[in-house]
C-alpha cells in the first residue's frame, strides 16, 4: 500500500470510529487496491453525522395516527359553471404567457427500474402505447416537444436518473434522437444515495469492499438538481418555475398551462394536483392541512373514521389523493437548499443481503435493515403559499406500478384508449370498438385533437412526427 493510500485509510478509520461505524473497515487489509479505493470513495462521499441524525428520526417506527387532527386542505375544484370557466381561462392565459416566455421547465423523476413489471432496464423505456408500443419516455418527451412548438419556446426538460439506470436512460434518449427535442433542451441529474443500516444504525456491507446503498427517494430530487448544476443553468436561462412529475404516469399533461397558471396567479411556492378519492380504503396519500401547514398523510396513517367521513354533498371529506404532480417556484427550491432544510426521512424495513461479523454473505428471511427515503411532497410544509388543484382521474392519472391488477400496464393502456375515444366522440368521429391511440404530437388535449383533424386520418392511430 502506498503512503498516500495508507494516509487515506487512516483518515477514513478515524472518521468511521468517531461515528461508531469502524466495523465497515474491518476487512480493509484483505482488499485489492481497486476495491479498497471503491470503499474509501464511498465513505468519503458520506456525511456520517448526517446519516446518524437521519436514522435517529426513524429509529423507532412512528406511532399510528400521531400528531394533531388533520383538516381538509383548500381545493380548486372542477366545475362547468361560468365562474369555473372564467377562472380556468384566466389561469390558461397566465400559464401560456409563462410558457411562451420560457419561464417554465419540465422535470421528470425517472430513477426506477422496470423489474416489478418483469422488464429489464429503466421503467421509462417500458412500452405502454396501446397500439404503437410508445414508451413512457416517449410520451413525456413528445409532450414537452409539442408544448415547445405550440408556444414557440423550447422548454428545458430535465430527467432525474439513478446510479442503476443513468447510462441506459441517456442511451434511450440518444437512440430515439432525443425524441425530436433539441439536444441542448435535455439535461440529466443523478439521484442521491443513502446507505442501508441495521436496526442499530450500523452501516451494512454488500461485500468486503462496498457499502449497501439505495436511492434516497424522490425527496432527494431537489438536491440532485443543485448538485448536478441544473438550478444554475435554469436560472441563467430565465426559468422561474418547475413542472415536476414521475415517469410512470403516461397520462400526465406535462407543462399543463392551466395548472401552471393557477400556481402563478396564486403566488404559490409549491402547488399540487390531486384526484378525488371515491373509496376511503384506496391506497393513496391525501393532501390535508396539519398543524396549519399543507402536507401529505399516508393512507395507513389516516384514522379510519376520518377516512370515511363525508361532506354535505356526500363526497369524501379527505379526498385529495396525491398523484405526484407538482409545480415549484425556483426561488422556493433555492431557499430550501440555502437554508439547509432537511426533508424528513421515511423508514422502510427491508431484507438486505449483507456480510456478517466474519465476512460471510447472509441472506435473511426477514427484514434485517432500515432503508431511508425522502419524499418530495414533504416540501409542502415549508411553502408559504400552496395551491391544490383537483383534476379528473380519467384524464390525468394512470400510473404503471404493478405487473398486473390495479395500476398496471393493462389499466394504463385502457386509460389511454378511453381518453382517445372520448376525444374522438367529442369531435364527432365514429368510435371503433377496438383500441385507438392519440400521439402527443398530434394533440395535447381534446380541443387540439378536434382542430387538427383534416379528414385524411385513417386507422386507429392519430400520430405525427
Amino acid at each position: 500500500m502506498s503512503t498516500l493510500s495508507a494516509e487515506r485509510l487512516a483518515r477514513a478509520r478515524e472518521r468511521c470510529e468517531q461515528a461508531g461505524q469502524g466495523h465497515v473497515l474491518r476487512f480493509a487489509g484483505e482488499l485489492p487496491a481497486a476495491q479498497l479505493d471503491q470503499l474509501l470513495a464511498q465513505l468519503e462521499e458520506l456525511d456520517l453525522p448526517r446519516i446518524a441524525r437521519l436514522f435517529a428520526t426513524v429509529r423507532e417506527p412512528p406511532a399510528a395516527h400521531a400528531g394533531p387532527r388533520p383538516e381538509p386542505c383548500e381545493l380548486i375544484e372542477m366545475g362547468d359553471g361560468e365562474e369555473h370557466r372564467r377562472r380556468d381561462r384566466a389561469a390558461r392565459e397566465a400559464g401560456e404567457e409563462a410558457l411562451a416566455a420560457g419561464r417554465v421547465a419540465a422535470f421528470v423523476v425517472a430513477g426506477g427500474q422496470g423489474s416489478r413489471l418483469g422488464f429489464e432496464g429503466p421503467k421509462g423505456r417500458f412500452p405502454v402505447g396501446p397500439i404503437t408500443g410508445r414508451s413512457l419516455f416517449a410520451y413525456h418527451a413528445q409532450r414537452v416537444l409539442a408544448t415547445s412548438r405550440r408556444y414557440g419556446a423550447a422548454a428545458p426538460y430535465w430527467v432525474m436518473t439513478s446510479a442503476a439506470n443513468h447510462d441506459s436512460t441517456v442511451a434511450a434518449f440518444e437512440e430515439a434522437e432525443w425524441f425530436g427535442l433539441d439536444r441542448e433542451q435535455v439535461g440529466f441529474v443523478t439521484q442521491g444515495m443513502l446507505p442501508a443500516v441495521d436496526r442499530e444504525g450500523r452501516l451494512l456491507l454488500a461485500d468486503k469492499g462496498q457499502l449497501f446503498m439505495s436511492p434516497d427517494g424522490h425527496g432527494g430530487s431537489l438536491r440532485a438538481l443543485e448538485r448536478g448544476g441544473a438550478l444554475d443553468r435554469l436560472q441563467q436561462s430565465g426559468v422561474e418555475h418547475l413542472f415536476y412529475f414521475q415517469v410512470d404516469n403516461p397520462l400526465v399533461p406535462v407543462l399543463d398551462p392551466v395548472f401552471l397558471g393557477l400556481h402563478l396567479l396564486g403566488s404559490a411556492e409549491m402547488s399540487s394536483k390531486v384526484v378525488a378519492k371515491t373509496d376511503p380504503h384506496e391506497k393513496v396519500g391525501i393532501l390535508a392541512r396539519v398543524g396549519g401547514r399543507v402536507g401529505v398523510i399516508e393512507y395507513s396513517d389516516l384514522d379510519s373514521k376520518l377516512a370515511a367521513a363525508r361532506d354535505g354533498q356526500g363526497r369524501l371529506l379527505y379526498r385529495a389523493g396525491n398523484i405526484a404532480v407538482h409545480a415549484f417556484a425556483l426561488s422556493f427550491v433555492r431557499r430550501l437548499l440555502a437554508q439547509g432544510v432537511e426533508l424528513p426521512v421515511h423508514r422502510a424495513d427491508k431484507v438486505v443481503p449483507c456480510l456478517d461479523e466474519q465476512g460471510r454473505p447472509v441472506r435473511p428471511e426477514r427484514p434485517n435493515a432500515v432503508k431511508m427515503e425522502q419524499f418530495v411532497f414533504d416540501a409542502l410544509g415549508h411553502a408559504a403559499r400552496v395551491v391544490t388543484q383537483e383534476v379528473r382521474r380519467e384524464d390525468e392519472f394512470a400510473p404503471v406500478k404493478n405487473a398486473e391488477g390495479p395500476d398496471s400496464p393493462a389499466t394504463a393502456r385502457a386509460a389511454l384508449v378511453a381518453q382517445a375515444k372520448r376525444w374522438m366522440g367529442a369531435a364527432g368521429l365514429p368510435v371503433p370498438a377496438g383500441p385507438v391511440e392519440v400521439g402527443p404530437l398530434f394533440a395535447l388535449d381534446q380541443a387540439e385533437f378536434a382542430a387538427n383533424l383534416t379528414g385524411l386520418e385513417r386507422g386507429p392511430v392519430f400520430d405525427r412526427s
